[in-house]
């Protein structure tokens, strides 16, 4: 139902930095720990060359859309489990979980058999170049393996996210990204597979991942007394409920998607330098969704609660929390461009077209920050169709920016400012949303 704004239940229960803290560190730690995933793959991979890098950022981001389309796997279950918690109904609240988890596995199962079966059509749909494009298929088919463990993976850390359990992702997913390490390097150099190696042992680890989810979850239930078993009713309603975010999530990987095929479009060197910015601009941006994920639990356990005071509490100190992280951040990318360049790869024209693109980057990390820290903030409040429009509104002001850039014969610079405007436009959405009152919904969600 919808706040009432004249009544505020929760004077005496403000949220201290404390309980900041200890949701967002645990989760900042799990939140870089999974896109090292890519970053290792990013490092082992570059040193091949140029061509077998370029190829790993088109596959990365088929398979990235691929996972992300279904990111609402963990931020339903984060914001349905913590609004059940908030409203004193725990044992409901893993059961639905449960739920998230078998739709994960089936969902899974199908992407992996379209990863695998289409990867060809969609590395030459993303524009990969002739020396780029066998690569990029052979990524994407071997990584195809392990999508339903990454999903799993999602849809387990968004149930735990809404126990307010940050430890257990952190741990699982920090030693995940040693295993990988160790397990790339050893395929792809003394074993000799090249690219095939590193996809193969980042499919391997996802997969070892979602056993060990899988073996916690079930000790959970039985803690409860609930039966680990799924309800094919509430799936399929989950399913339906979900179509907004899905809508959010397609848009935003749109943009995404477009910006590699740009990039592409721009000849090797460039698409090798947008993958290494890519991937360093990804792993910023999940580090700052630490404090997003904080607040989507929050949010969504006040919201359960009905305590209005608090939430609004919870979203003036996440954002400016988050923009004092984007500037730490920001910083720290601008300082480090020129090392990162060179650590990422050995090809010097590449490094020479990447060091100005990382410092555009640095430039909208504070914007990102609130960002991040918004959009947390209203998936917690199942603020969901807002989101889909707003995704779709940005999207569409990107892709006209993109084709000015090719009117204008831009380069992959300028094709970064355009990534900052998007993010402008995101946090020109957000934030008025977020100044009103019609995202404020309290109590349990609706039984399906």
């Amino acid at each position: 139902m919808k706040a009432d704004l004249t009544q505020d239940p929760d004077d005496a229960t403000r949220v201290s930095w404390r309980q900041v803290l200890a949701l967002a560190i645990p989760a900042l730690g799990a939140l870089l720990a999974e896109p090292l995933f890519v970053l290792i793959d990013s490092a082992v991979v570059g040193h091949l060359g140029p061509a077998q890098l370029a190829g790993l950022g088109t596959a990365g981001a088929a398979l990235n859309t691929l996972v992300n389309v279904c990111v609402f796997l963990a931020y339903n279950a984060t914001a349905q489990v913590s609004r059940l918690i908030g409203a004193g109904r725990r044992k409901q609240g893993l059961a639905r979980g449960i739920d998230g988890l078998y739709l994960a596995a089936g969902l899974g199962l199908l992407l992996a058999v379209v990863g695998a079966l289409a990867a060809g059509p969609i590395v030459r749909w993303l524009g990969a170049g002739t020396q780029a494009a066998p690569y990029a298929v052979t990524y994407l088919r071997v990584s195809s393996v392990g999508l339903p463990g990454m999903l799993l993976v999602l849809a387990a850390t968004g149930l735990l996210r809404g126990l307010h359990d940050m430890r257990t992702p952190l741990v699982v997913a920090a030693t995940a990204a040693v295993v990988n390490t160790l397990v790339n390097w050893i395929l792809v150099y003394p074993c000799g597979f090249g690219i095939a190696g590193s996809a193969a042992g980042t499919a391997c680890v996802q997969t070892a991942m979602a056993v060990a989810y899988g073996y916690i979850v079930v000790r959970a239930c039985r803690a409860e007394g609930i039966a680990p078993w799924p309800d094919v009713r509430a799936i399929r309603a989950s399913l339906s409920a979900n179509v907004a975010l899905l809508v959010r999530t397609i848009g935003l990987r749109v943009y995404w998607l477009a910006a590699v095929w740009a990039a592409g479009r721009l000849g090797t060197d460039a698409l090798a330098a947008n993958t290494i910015a890519a991937n360093l601009w990804i792993t910023l941006a999940l580090a700052l969704d630490a404090l997003a994920i904080a607040a989507q639990a929050l949010v969504g356990h006040a919201l359960g609660a009905g305590r209005i005071r608090q939430t609004r509490q919870v979203v003036a100190q996440m954002t400016r929390w988050g923009l004092w992280s984007g500037v730490i951040t920001g910083v720290g990318l601008a300082a480090l461009s020129p090392v990162l360049a060179g650590a990422f790869t050995s090809d010097q024209t590449v490094a020479r077209v990447l060091t100005p693109v990382l410092i555009v980057a640095a430039l909208f990390q504070p914007a990102a920050g609130v960002v991040f820290v918004l959009d947390g903030v209203l998936i917690g409040a199942g603020d969901a169709v807002f989101l889909a429009w707003a995704s779709l509104a940005c999207t569409a002001v990107f892709l006209g920016l993109l084709a000015a850039l090719f009117a204008a014969h831009g380069d992959l610079t300028r094709l970064w400012i355009a990534v900052g405007v998007f993010t402008l436009a995101r946090l020109a959405c957000l934030g008025f949303r977020a100044r009103g009152t019609a995202w404020m919904r309290v109590g349990a969600p609706a039984e399906r």
